[in-house]
């Protein structure tokens, strides 16, 4: 589960960008006294994540408001699902309402995204991964949802993984100067990534010892061979224009994982809504 701090931090600072110092129509409006019930309501069929960042919103806003999780994370819902209900001063439920849903349609539409292509490669031993292409301030948050949906994750930022991409072999002089100039530097307990185009920075990668090489934009035919010729000896990663129509096509040349950027730098948010009873 996410870290408690991290994510008050992150959503105090979501509330004080949309309240400022005060929200102008619903102080108007609504009383200080005035009370309310609600519902957070799914319209469309997705999988939910969340929940808890959507409690946290409204508790921060008001701890005497009453919010009650009726669809935990990771469950597939139908249109018209209740997911949970609030009780409480109307000018919290309301000051949080666009909030909370911002971070719930968001995260919704990440992991509904992930369960499908994780469902349209069963039966192959390939796992969906995410990126770095995430939303700045999200991470956390976005690559949380893919593995609510059934994915996985790569590497967090630059802090926690080694991957030799294309202009850092260009600034060291080829693949093997890379390797060996990260080798003698990190840790022994650290993966080393390398990023390759072609067949024969396939093999270049493979003898300067490799321990995981990422097969960047290759077609079809090519990411087969390279399948063959690594025989096992390390995994494989696909990465480069994969989507719903053709994840599965690459998940039967035998690759072991499917990097997919479009998981959370494309997000299309499943539409949920909150209202008043």
């Amino acid at each position: 589960m996410l870290d408690g701090l991290y994510l008050d931090n992150l959503i105090r600072r979501a509330l004080e960008e949309d309240i400022g110092y005060r929200d102008l129509t619903t102080d108007s409006i609504i009383g200080p006294d005035h009370e309310s019930r609600g519902v957070i309501l799914v319209k469309q069929q997705g999988v939910i994540a969340g929940m808890e960042v959507a409690r946290r919103t409204f508790g921060l806003l008001d701890p005497r408001l009453r919010f009650e999780v009726l669809v935990e994370d990771g469950k597939a819902v139908e249109p018209r699902t209740v997911i949970a209900s609030i009780e409480g001063p109307t000018r919290a439920i309301l000051q949080g309402e666009r909030v909370a849903l911002n971070f719930l349609q968001r995260m919704s539409g990440i992991a509904t995204h992930a369960r499908r292509l994780c469902e349209l490669i069963s039966g192959y031993k390939a796992r969906v991964v995410d990126t770095r292409k995430t939303t700045p301030g999200l991470r956390a948050l976005e690559k949380y949802a893919v593995r609510v949906g059934g994915g996985s994750n790569h590497r967090f930022g630059l802090y926690d993984g080694v991957i030799i991409k294309d202009n850092h072999i260009v600034a060291a002089g080829g693949i093997r100067k890379a390797v060996e100039a990260v080798r003698g530097k990190v840790p022994h307990t650290v993966r080393i990534e390398v990023e390759v185009q072609d067949l024969e920075m396939l093999a270049e990668a493979l003898d300067a010892g490799a321990d995981v090489i990422m097969l960047d934009n290759m077609d079809l035919e090519t990411m087969k061979k390279a399948v063959e010729l690594v025989g096992g000896r390390v995994p494989l990663e696909a990465s480069g224009g994969v989507n719903e129509q053709n994840i599965r096509q690459v998940a039967a040349t035998g690759v072991d994982y499917i990097s997919v950027g479009a998981l959370t730098h494309s997000v299309r948010a499943l539409d949920i809504s909150l209202d008043l009873i």
